[in-house]
């Protein structure tokens, strides 16, 4: 699903070259739940941007669902995100003017889908979360864990291949964080790639793969079948 060959994101600052990453390889199959978790300044949130297609790399390759990243242009990667990768975000991100199901029906309108086949998905996926009775309402009539719940419901309509959740319960308090992640595990159950950003080692250990990143390096690797790694590799 995912293949990062010796990816760096450099940075110019004061005639200095400063490693954002620095020459990253990672591949992540479909179907799998991993976690990559670091401390701020670690070069997780550059490696996200990078998984996410919202930014390239200085240096190295990246294969996303068979298609090469490379040096693609700003439309052509909002044509990928759009395709391949559902994002839910730390802070939601719904727009406050629209009600769930309109919210919902976001990421379909971008790709050119009928009214009726909008509706008819984004209550689906609304259902897989638990909120389809709350189609008419305004995200500020939502608590944040179900505001949280209409974002994953988003991420999710367009079938897209790659689930990228960054940081989904930090804005939430723990019992509901706990929700969130009991639907991430299930929809990994229920086949969905997840990829899981996060500082908190005790969220990350609930996927079943985890990638430490330390220094815009990978320092450990590890999950059923996965040998650890060290900063030296």
């Amino acid at each position: 699903m995912i293949e990062i060959k010796n990816m760096s994101k450099v940075y110019e600052m004061g005639g200095n070259k400063l490693y954002a990453l620095d020459h990253v390889s990672l591949s992540i199959k479909e179907k799998e739940f991993v976690a990559i978790v670091g401390p701020s300044g670690s070069g997780k949130s550059t490696l996200m941007n990078m998984l996410g297609c919202l930014d390239v790399p200085t240096e190295g390759e990246y294969y996303l669902d068979g298609i090469e990243i490379g040096d693609r242009s700003d439309d052509q990667l909002a044509e990928i995100r759009n395709q391949k990768i559902g994002f839910i975000f730390q802070r939601y991100n719904l727009l406050s003017n629209l009600n769930v199901l309109d919210n919902v029906e976001l990421p379909l309108i971008y790709l050119g889908v009928s009214t009726e086949e909008r509706r008819k998905k984004a209550i689906e996926a609304l259902k897989k979360v638990g909120l389809e009775d709350r189609i008419n309402s305004k995200p500020s009539e939502l608590s944040g864990g179900q505001q949280q719940r209409v974002a994953i419901a988003r991420a999710l309509v367009a079938d897209p291949p790659v689930i990228l959740a960054d940081e989904p319960t930090g804005a939430l308090d723990s019992k509901t964080g706990k929700e969130v992640m009991s639907i991430l595990q299930n929809l990994h159950k229920n086949g969905n790639t997840i990829i899981l950003i996060t500082h908190d080692m005790g969220i990350a250990e609930q996927a079943k793969r985890i990638v430490r990143i330390m220094d815009g390096k990978i320092i450990e690797d590890r999950g059923d079948d996965i040998s650890e790694v060290s900063a030296a590799n």
